[in-house]
């Protein structure tokens, strides 16, 4: 069994995407549990940042897709008429392959987001800019360098900065697309241990191709392959002792 012990804070029911006429997801039902860590792996083009795009309707942007089944972040369906888009990005953040910082000082890549959600007070910003970088275990090495251009950080700092603006609005639930493929592996550390950190309050939900990462980050891990879930439990179970012959062919390198 997965995370019984804590509530289900994102489900999916019956998931199919298509783009256009393919078929990417194919009935898809995963439970992703408050407060741990969830990771998606599978080969190349199995589905996993397709899938993870659904859940902040990311995928809304590309012309010619369809959603068919449920998604439900805290038992709604964010699919549904009514709901507000910006507002769901807002409470599921997403944190991309490559750092993507806004031209901006690294003070405003915080704001700007506060700002734009309507928060005007100067103070109320400059402590969120703080609490978020800390939050991201940044504050320490940009302190003293807030009105830096954010292209000036490291490849690792600037995914780091790039969860902090995640952080600053204050999401419930963070999805991360493969965020260490495009650092090296002291950053790496840096980010995994941040994401360990990040679940004490957060919903988490990590795509990776790295196989040691999902089992070092995760409470729990699906194995997609051909846009199909093959099995999702507990990672250590996922890891040990599969139940499913071609989850076992892929963990131990026999394909993939």
């Amino acid at each position: 069994m997965t995370s019984a012990e804590n509530a289900v804070k994102v489900r999916t029911r019956n998931l199919d995407f298509y783009y256009g006429t393919a078929r990417a997801l194919k009935n898809v039902s995963i439970d992703c549990f408050d407060r741990k860590v969830t990771a998606i792996i599978g080969p190349s083009g199995c589905g996993k940042s397709t899938f993870i795009r659904t859940l902040n309707r990311m995928n809304d942007v590309i012309a010619g897709t369809r959603v068919e089944g449920e998604i439900l972040l805290g038992g709604q369906n964010i699919n549904a008429p009514e709901v507000d888009v910006v507002e769901l990005r807002r409470r599921v953040g997403m944190v991309f392959q490559k750092p993507n910082p806004f031209p901006k000082s690294i003070y405003d890549n915080i704001a700007y987001g506060l700002r734009i959600n309507g928060m005007k007070d100067k103070r109320k910003i400059e402590e969120t800019v703080e609490k978020s970088l800390r939050g991201a275990a940044l504050w320490d090495e940009v302190k003293d360098r807030l009105d830096d251009n954010a292209f000036a950080l490291s490849g690792g700092q600037q995914q780091r900065l790039c969860i902090a603006r995640s952080l600053a609005v204050e999401p419930e639930v963070i999805l991360f697309d493969e965020p260490c493929s495009a650092i090296d592996p002291i950053a790496t550390a840096k980010v995994e241990d941040l994401i360990e950190h990040l679940k004490s309050r957060y919903t988490v939900v990590i795509v990776t191709h790295n196989m040691q990462q999902a089992a070092r980050v995760s409470d729990d891990t699906a194995f997609m392959m051909l846009g199909e879930l093959v099995e999702f439990d507990r990672t250590e179970k996922i890891f040990t002792n599969p139940a499913n012959k071609l989850t076992e062919d892929y963990i131990t390198g026999r394909f993939g």
